[in-house]
């Protein structure tokens, strides 16, 4: 920018104002170029010497530099132009009946010569010419392809956009360029740094590359692309830059060195580098030096095809490099073109491709020979081998073709344009007397052709060209000979989407194996645990935390929805398992085995009293009542599997109903009993014999149905206002769902155990009282032991069935369930089949109504 400020400087001083209509050069520059008269004038700016003898500062009387260290390239670069307009004038179809002309200059790779031939190309070359009364008026040429840098560029643009001259670049790329707010006049054939750094991204992604280092240049190029790098990683994620650095522009060995020690003792195995090729030189030296092997270069389209860096002394710390390049393109007949050049000292000739003011010993040079002799202007090239015919490779020159070409194609459009019909005021047409350089400007930026080599050409609304570049690898095979290959190519598609192709199969890899080399900074994080970012270090750093239980993912533990959880790895959500009483588990197994089994028993002993239902010990105390509790205590055991399985609608319903109306059947049997038992000894006594007359067989029938009916009527209600139904339990467990029978209403599960309760109670109080009664024809202490075996198990059952989750509330359930049934069943009927089995002698009318003992 300094440079550019003391140009301008030094430019305003050269203008004099002879008339209010005419301005004219207070002194011409002294610029090497070369010139082609035509109707209309294409201009262009191409670098065809490296070095000046001096630097420029400013003076009151600016003094010329003098250019030197040809360029064959950019001779090249800037032939290709003067063909393009030879080949353009040749074609009938394009432009017919209008003669193209040009002024080439070259730029010596410095701004302020840059900034001088603009100024030449927009104001004149020294000529008067007319402008208006503002000083303002129609520059000789009416379109620019130029310049290769982009810090020359930007400065070059802002003085042609001020006579809306359109500049085509075939080689800058800075992103800032696509601003159309500061470069309105500017377009180009080359995809900006926007799309070379996502297009470099998308190669990153290809090889799972997220940690990598940045070395730029210390210029707008450089800049934008660390600005741009870092946006893009911003908005992408999953990338992180192990380091940025700027590479310094001089001589600076120290910061060099400093540069290269850092990308020794990173972790990152890729270092992208936005650089020339003189810097990377700088670079490479001190990375031989320290000899920093084992990376993974990937280069910027400035230097990936550069031959002066493929040397035995680096390709062993290059080789393998990728790289973005220029679209390569063809141009037939550019060859013959090149071979009929010859130099020529004379700034006048007739020939259109001769060259003005340029070296006038180039063939001699082809040839080998020293700068002591002078061409004679006779010597040919055509059996020569030179980088400056080998033209296997165009990529600037085709983008120079291309630019070139839409010039030619936005002329072309003004002239097929119809009056009455034109896109200017009044739907008028440009003519070509009086075409301004706006006019072109519109029309260059609807152009829209396709090449001979089938690239369409076209330009967006900021000025850029549908962007694609060539992917190119560095190979080093074992003869040693260091050749670039085609390995792919990467293009943005129009929804903005970048597309990239690689056969990966023909990349050669500087490593072993020969496979693409890992660059992270973290390794991936295993399924079931999430990172954790290590802190002041980039998000790509990171250490891997297990996932709690019931979340998921390699990233961010994420929880799993209400029914889901996560499985062992902690990778997937399944659906949480549902947990109950079941068969096939060996606690519902054994209940299940212990239900059986008491059903079976009670069967059992019901067989043996049905066999010896004539026997006294079944026939004493309503031998009916007997036959009911063993019935009763079966339907209890029974009632135990409604508790067993997953739980439904009928089987919540059933299993309180069945349990309550079995409990109370068999509990008011079991008083019914006591209460004869205390009637018959009542009775027994002198004056007692009228207790037996509310106690007959009737009455007794009549008090258990009325009291097993209470129960029915309690059960009925509490079904109906609020029935136990299934409920998935999420609150007990957070891996499972527990399926259990919510009661419904607790007042009506209160009422039938509390009834239960009240019977057991009242029977237990009895047959305690009955309990010293004579033992011949007395069963009240059996009584009164299985009643309190039967209110000691449920007393327990409250706070166990309280604090049991889950299953386990059922499982004690049917746990008491059990006891107390097994309890009554052994109680009641174990002494009686025990002398009905074992003691039949005492199992006889005598027996039982044997003499009272003297304690009676």
């Amino acid at each position: 920018l300094a440079a550019a400020a003391e140009s301008i400087l030094e430019i305003s001083c050269i203008f004099i104002i002879y008339s209010p209509f005419s301005c004219r050069l207070r002194k011409q520059f002294n610029l090497n170029g070369m010139h082609k008269s035509g109707d209309v004038i294409l201009g262009g700016i191409f670098e065809i010497n490296f070095f000046t003898t001096s630097s420029e500062h400013f003076t009151s009387e600016p003094k010329d530099p003098i250019c030197y260290g040809f360029d064959l390239i950019g001779f090249r670069q800037a032939q290709t132009m003067a063909f393009a307009v030879d080949e353009i004038n040749r074609n009938s179809k394009l432009l017919p009946n209008i003669l193209l002309g040009y002024s080439l200059y070259d730029s010596c790779v410095k701004l302020g010569i840059s900034f001088r031939a603009a100024l030449s190309m927009t104001s004149g070359r020294g000529e008067p010419f007319q402008l208006n009364e503002s000083c303002y008026g129609n520059p000789p040429v009416l379109g620019i392809v130029g310049d290769t840098s982009s810090t020359r560029t930007i400065a070059v643009s802002s003085i042609v956009s001020l006579k809306n001259v359109s500049q085509v670049s075939y080689y800058a790329t800075c992103s800032c360029l696509s601003d159309r707010k500061r470069f309105p006049s500017f377009f180009r054939t080359i995809p900006s740094d926007a799309f070379q750094v996502r297009a470099m991204l998308q190669i990153l992604r290809q090889f799972n590359w997220t940690w990598f280092g940045l070395l730029v240049i210390d210029e707008d190029y450089g800049r934008h692309a660390a600005r741009l790098f870092q946006s893009d990683l911003a908005q992408s994620g999953g990338s992180c830059l192990a380091y940025l650095e700027v590479l310094p522009q001089g001589n600076d060995m120290a910061e060099i060195q400093r540069i290269v020690g850092i990308m020794k003792k990173s972790t990152s195995r890729v270092v992208i580098v936005f650089a020339h090729p003189s810097n990377m030189l700088d670079l490479m030296e001190e990375v031989v030096k320290q000899n920093v092997t084992g990376l993974q270069w990937m280069a910027s389209e400035a230097w990936i095809e550069d031959k002066v860096l493929r040397t035995p002394s680096y390709m062993p710390f290059l080789a393998g490099t990728l790289g973005i390049a220029i679209r390569r393109g063809e141009i037939p007949g550019l060859r013959d073109f090149l071979l009929r050049i010859r130099p020529d000292n004379d700034t006048l000739s007739s020939q259109d491709h001769n060259l003005v003011r340029i070296s006038p010993n180039l063939l001699c040079l082809f040839e080998g020979q020293t700068l002591e002799r002078l061409c004679t202007g006779n010597e040919s090239l055509r059996n020569i081998e030179t980088e400056f015919l080998d033209l296997s490779n165009l990529r600037p020159e085709y983008n120079v073709y291309k630019a070139v070409y839409a010039l030619a194609h936005a002329l072309h459009d003004i002239m097929q344009c119809v009056p009455g019909s034109g896109p200017f005021q009044g739907q008028s047409c440009a003519s070509l007397q009086g075409l301004e350089p706006w006019q072109i400007l519109y029309y260059l930026q609807k152009v829209n052709f396709t090449t001979d080599f089938g690239d369409q050409v076209s330009f967006d609304e900021n000025g850029d060209a549908l962007p694609i570049y060539d992917v190119l690898n560095w190979r080093w095979p074992p003869d040693g000979r260091a050749e670039v290959k085609n390995v792919g190519d990467v293009k943005e598609m129009a929804s903005k989407i970048v597309h990239l192709i690689l056969d990966e199969d023909k990349i050669f890899w500087n490593f072993e194996p020969k496979k693409p080399p890992k660059s992270v900074c973290s390794e991936s994080c295993p399924p079931g645990t999430r990172m954790a970012r290590k802190k002041g270090e980039p998000v790509c750093c990171f250490d891997c935390i297990p996932c709690s239980e019931g979340e998921i993912n390699s990233t961010e533990c994420t929880s799993c929805p209400g029914n889901f959880w996560s499985n062992l790895q902690r990778n997937h959500c399944v659906p949480k398992s549902m947990e109950f009483l079941s068969y096939v588990e060996p606690l519902g197994i054994s209940l299940t085995t212990a239900s059986l089994f008491g059903a079976l028993l009670c069967t059992i002993v019901l067989g043996i009293f049905t066999h010896h239902r004539t026997t006294p010990v079944v026939r004493a105390n309503n031998s009916e009542l007997s036959f009911l509790i063993l019935l009763s205590l079966k339907l209890c055991f029974l009632c135990s599997l409604f508790f067993i399985g997953q739980p439904r609608l009928w089987t919540c319903q059933l299993r309180h109903a069945a349990f309550g109306i079995s409990f109370v059947l068999c509990v008011s049997c079991i008083l019914v009993k006591t209460m004869v038992v205390l009637a018959v000894f009542k009775a027994s006594k002198p004056g007692g014999g009228g207790s037996l007359k509310w106690f007959g067989l009737m009455q007794q029938r009549g008090t258990v149905v009325f009291l097993t009916l209470i129960q029915a009527a309690v059960c009925t209600t509490w079904l109906v206002s609020s029935s136990p139904a299934p409920h998935e339990n999420k609150g007990y467990y957070n891996d499972r769902i527990v399926v259990e029978c919510v009661v419904g209403s607790t007042v009506g599960f209160g009422v039938l155990l509390g009834y239960i309760g009240l019977l057991a109670v009242l029977s237990f109080l009895l047959a305690f009282l009955a309990r010293n009664l004579p033992d011949n024809f007395n069963e009240a202490k059996f009584i009164t032991f299985s009643t309190l075996v039967f209110c000691a198990v449920w007393i327990a059952f409250i706070p166990a069935y309280i604090n049991s989750p889950g299953k386990y509330a059922d499982a004690v359930e049917v746990f008491a369930i059990l006891s107390s049934s097994f309890g009554l069943l052994l109680a009641l009927f174990g002494p009686k089949c025990y002398i009905i089995l074992l003691k039949p002698e005492k199992n006889t009318k005598k027996a039982l109504m044997g003499r009272v003992t003297p304690r009676s």
